[in-house]
């Protein structure tokens, strides 16, 4: 999946933003979850797991613990991509501007 497909869902932005904060257990990211959203905990589950197979997450067994982590390295292909269209606009604003100034 696409690191903008998984992202694209509010649940999965979440977990990702609570994640950016440091390391979580399941059941923090779980409980969060499930307070934002009200949804079950399999249905957490499954979005983690979601994360886990695009590369977002690094689970990590601590006894009958997991600590998710954040991967950056999918983060860094969206910010890859947004700075090639933020070139594109910026060139486009600064038409604009030129303009705009032209016209005074």
């Amino acid at each position: 999946m696409d690191p903008f497909s998984v992202l694209s869902d509010p649940l999965r932005r979440r977990v990702v933003e609570d994640l950016a904060r440091g390391p979580r257990t399941a059941g923090e990211l779980t409980a969060r979850a499930r307070e934002v959203f009200a949804v079950s905990q399999p249905a957490v589950s499954n979005q983690l797991r979601v994360l886990r197979d695009a590369g977002f997450v690094r689970v990590t067994p601590q006894g009958s613990r997991r600590i998710y982590e954040l991967d950056r390295a999918p983060l860094a292909e969206i910010d890859r991509w947004m700075a090639r269209q933020r070139r594109f606009w910026n060139d486009q604003l600064d038409a604009l501007d030129d303009s705009l100034d032209s016209h005074d």
